[in-house]
């Protein structure tokens, strides 16, 4: 395949054999690797030419250095300190002053008088305040927004100079000092010869400097662009054909290497694909299907996408050149230092800085990431887990560094210094950024090569800023540096090494200038991202640009859309692939390049692609009984069955199993707040404290009066007990414990209701009372124990009633039941443990049913409907609340059925398909 730089360097050597005093001149440094490699091929013997891209040479023009954003910032805050009165504090100062160095930036490329602009922007803003009744009504923040355009050229004019002086400085700045020395470096250079290579969108710097180079008649321009867009009024060309129109040296010569490939027939096919990750798996069976990769490019428009990318490419890919950097904020290593960060951070915002605790969360997560796990692993005994537990078990929620240092004994020293320095207080941001260093370089003997690389990007970041904060010392707090920090790794990458001249070359749009490729795959080809969307980070309004000649979107687009059909020229396979849906990652509209390609062209193939579907089908989950089951169901048989274990069988079969044969126990974590169950303990064991003393006594009001002022003091007593080291003073925790207290208060208020007018006799006869009863069921050659523990047992006016408490909400209609076979459903589970906690007590006591006995629930969530009775009536204005011995027998029976499932080895325990939870 015939390539631009093949193309141009079989121009170039038509005048010119000899290189010792040439200079190529590229828009990247990769494309000079190839131009490189192109003229080797073609000259037998003798000198290259010296090879630069484009920053290069405005530095060497200027002579001034490229200053990185962190240290410009650094410089920039110091001058602003003195040009303010009241200058805000440096995390304020960063938040804008970036934005501010941007402008500046663009300002200086274009050339743009800065006096002229700033002093128009400050016009504008002059007239915005203007009234004609003078009583123009200014907020404080308007005021500080006008005072500061006021002085943007003063700050402008200032940190110029500063950085002119110091010989460093940001692009705008290079460019513009190089526009001013041009005339002396061209006469100084006029025995050499340069050539720019590949050049489209010019800043109106580089225009005069190309201008001034060509006028100087020792330098030569060549261009890559295709009639198609040349000749046309397409975006692609707009660039050129100013140039063609404006500049002096075009008048009379003609622009260098305008080809015709474009027209040539091509494979060109536009991919549809729902979601990103269909586009990247789709771009690797593309690739798997071509025979080899050696002038084969995937294009990532949106570079976000590059690990996603790394985890789809074919097996078969065994070579690829990789131009972008891997993001520094996908790095493990970034978690690790965030994690340090939040250590502190927490620490502060929890208000625990004073007392030197630390939020459990933070501690355990930094223990636990895999860098320092592996330093606290000991002949395979981790302290990371040690320590965990502990916490677990203790229901901590603050952890101390004196209760961290006692799981540290047999950790080699030098670790442990490292390690345990990173939760002691630091007074000072040099400690904090010492330790991160130290710890850094401690990770280093441990790691492999891989890591080795993120670990010394690292070190290298901190280190400079080390230097930084060592030098003006404006970071004071964590939270600036953390906000640094962040910044870093959102614009830093890790660079990858590969031969870039062999394999599949992996890369962003920008990195294809001047390269081209056979067959090329381009992904996220949608607008918002190719072209970009049209947000401007500016403090100079679109109208002003306009006005001035800045570059807006319309610009942007122009520069993306040369990309985008220079890629395809010469290239002969073509895969564009854009995201079909409609998300927060992309609008799912084809960008508009797709649409002018598809109209200048009729040979282009759309189609739609999807994941393959591959149905299966969904199995229960299924445990057979086998001796070894049998076993431990017969041994639950003899300790008992409760009945919140019978109807867990109900709801799941599986869960039971797990629970009661496997003995599986729920995960432990620390209770941060106070979880249901634990205010439902609280609410019960402070009942049971108060109705306790009184079993087989009356109640009155004056005792009832008594248990309200003992609530509170019980409530607290219990939630001590319950909620191990937790804190009910604050938060939602004060509520959870209010909404307890509430409870038992509205209880006892409501008791205090029933007995008032000294009509109704309430005699407490148990609370909390452990009740067991052996059955024998037909069939089975053993007995099956069924046990419980009943609320409280009562008699109200001589009906004896059998009580559960429930926290939760239960109405009515849970307790009627009509026809005991329907009780397996979930909504009578609650009935089947009153009526069970029924069958226990006559048991028990051997009741005789000689006075009335009921069942039933308190729901506290549900206590203005008073006590709510088990109801066998189907007419709801007459209800039947008795519990008879034929009403037990009948429902034991049912009960029989399920005891006979749960032994039944022909019947699998087996998970539902509708659990409703």
């Amino acid at each position: 395949m015939q390539s631009f730089i093949t193309d141009t360097l079989d121009t170039i050597l038509k005048t010119t054999q000899r290189f010792e005093e040439v200079e190529f001149i590229l828009p990247s440094q990769r494309a000079g690797v190839f131009v490189k490699q192109a003229l080797k091929n073609k000259i037998a013997a003798g000198f290259l030419p010296r090879i630069s891209n484009i920053g290069d040479f405005i530095e060497e023009v200027s002579g001034i250095k490229k200053a990185d954003s962190v240290q410009l910032l650094f410089h920039f805050y110091s001058l602003y300190q003195k040009e303010e009165s009241k200058p805000d504090a440096f995390d304020v100062f960063s938040s804008w002053a970036f934005t501010v160095l941007q402008d500046f930036n663009e300002i200086d490329q274009h050339l743009i008088d800065a006096r002229e602009i700033f002093v128009y922007l400050r016009d504008i803003h002059r007239l915005r305040k203007w009234s004609v009744s003078g009583t123009f009504q200014e907020t404080e923040l308007m005021k500080d927004h006008f005072a500061f355009m006021e002085k943007l050229y003063k700050l402008y004019e200032v940190f110029y100079e500063f950085l002119v002086t110091k010989k460093i400085g940001y692009q705008g700045v290079i460019y513009r000092e190089a526009v001013k020395k041009i005339d002396h470096f061209s006469t100084q250079n006029v025995h050499k010869k340069y050539v720019f290579i590949g050049f489209n969108a010019l800043n109106a710097a580089e225009e005069t400097l190309f201008q001034k180079m060509l006028a100087a008649g020792n330098t030569e321009v060549y261009w890559d662009v295709d009639k198609a867009f040349y000749e046309s009024n397409h975006q692609a060309g707009s660039f050129i054909r100013k140039y063609k129109t404006r500049w002096k040296h075009y008048q009379t010569n003609p622009i260098q290497t305008v080809a015709e490939h474009f027209a040539t027939p091509k494979n060109i096919q536009v991919i549809g694909a729902s979601k990103n990750i269909t586009q990247i798996k789709y771009a690797g069976e593309i690739l798997a299907k071509l025979p080899n990769y050696n002038n084969t490019a995937l294009v990532l428009a949106d570079e976000s996408l590059l690990p996603i990318t790394l985890n789809s490419l074919p097996p078969k890919v065994d070579a690829v050149n990789i131009t972008m950097g891997y993001p520094l904020k996908d790095v493990p290593t970034t978690g690790l230092l965030l994690t340090i960060f939040r250590l502190f951070l927490n620490q502060e915002k929890l208000q625990k800085k004073e007392s030197a605790l630390f939020y459990y969360k933070d501690v355990i997560a930094l223990l636990k990431h895999p860098a320092i796990y592996q330093l606290l692993t000991v002949e395979e005994n981790s302290i990371s887990d040690l320590l965990s537990e502990v916490i677990v078990a203790s229901n901590t929620t603050f952890v101390s560094l004196k209760r961290i240092e006692e799981f540290f004994t047999t950790i080699p020293e030098k670790t442990k210094q490292v390690v345990l320095g990173l939760f002691k207080a630091f007074t000072t941001i040099e400690e904090f950024l010492t330790r991160v260093v130290n710890l850094l370089l401690l990770l280093k003997d441990t790691a492999n090569e891989l890591e080795k690389e993120y670990l010394f990007r690292f070190y290298t970041a901190f280190t400079q800023l080390q230097n930084l904060h060592e030098t003006f010392n404006y970071i004071q707090d964590l939270k600036t540096l953390q906000q640094f920090f962040r910044q870093l790794i959102q614009s830093e990458s890790l660079s990858f090494q590969g031969e870039p001249l062999q394999g599949l070359q992996l890369m962003g749009v920008l990195e294809t200038r001047v390269l081209d490729f056979e067959n090329v795959i381009i992904t996220s080809v949608n607008e918002g991202v190719l072209p970009g969307n049209h947000q401007q980070n500016s403090f100079i309004p679109f109208d002003v640009k306009i006005q001035f000649g800045l570059p807006t979107y319309r610009e942007k687009d122009a520069l993306f859309s040369y990309h985008f059909f220079r890629l395809l020229q010469r290239a002969k396979n073509i895969y564009i692939l854009y995201n079909t849906e409609h998300d927060v990652f992309g609008s799912g509209e084809k960008s508009r390049f797709v649409t002018q390609l598809e109209m200048m062209r009729d040979d282009v193939k759309e189609e739609m692609v999807s994941p393959q579907i591959r149905t299966t089908l969904t199995e229960q989950k299924e445990i057979p009984k086998n001796e070894d089951v049998l076993a431990k169901l017969r041994e639950l048989a003899g300790k008992g069955i409760s009945p919140s274990a019978l109807t867990n069988y109900l709801y799941n079969p599986l869960a039971f199993y797990k629970q009661k044969v496997l003995k599986i126990k729920e995960f432990d974590e620390v209770e941060e707040t106070v979880a249901a169950n634990t205010m439902g303990t609280v609410v019960h064991d402070t009942l049971e404290a108060l109705y306790k003393p009184y079993e087989g006594a009356f109640i009155t009001v004056e005792i009832l009066t008594q248990m309200q002022q003992k609530t509170k003091e019980l409530v607290i007593h219990y939630f001590g007990k319950h909620f191990k080291n937790g804190d009910i003073s604050t938060g939602k925790n004060r509520l959870i414990f209010e909404v307890a207290n509430r409870f038992v208060l509205n209880f006892l208020k409501q008791e205090k209701e029933l007995l008032k007018d000294g009509t109704q006799q309430l005699k407490i006869i148990a609370t909390e009372q452990n009740l067991a009863a052996e059955i024998t069921i037909e069939g089975m050659d053993f007995p099956i124990k069924i046990h419980g523990q009943v609320d409280r047992i009562d008699e109200l006016n001589g009906v004896t009633r059998i009580i559960d408490y429930k926290t939760g909400k239960v109405e009515e209609t849970n307790l009627k039941v009509t026809d005991f076979t329907e009780v397996r459903e979930l909504k009578y589970h609650k009935a089947i443990q009153v009526m069970l906690y029924a069958f226990l007590y006559t048991q028990n006591t051997a009741y005789n049913f000689s006075q009335p006995l009921e069942a039933g629930i308190y729901s506290f969530k549900n206590l203005k409907k008073g006590f709510l009775k088990m109801n066998f009536s189907a007419n709801y204005r007459t209800p039947d609340n008795a519990i008879t011995p034929e009403r037990l027998e009948e429902f034991m029976e049912e009960v029989k059925e399920y005891i006979k499932e749960i032994f039944n080895t022909e019947l699998s325990f087996i998970e539902p398909t509708d659990l409703k939870y």
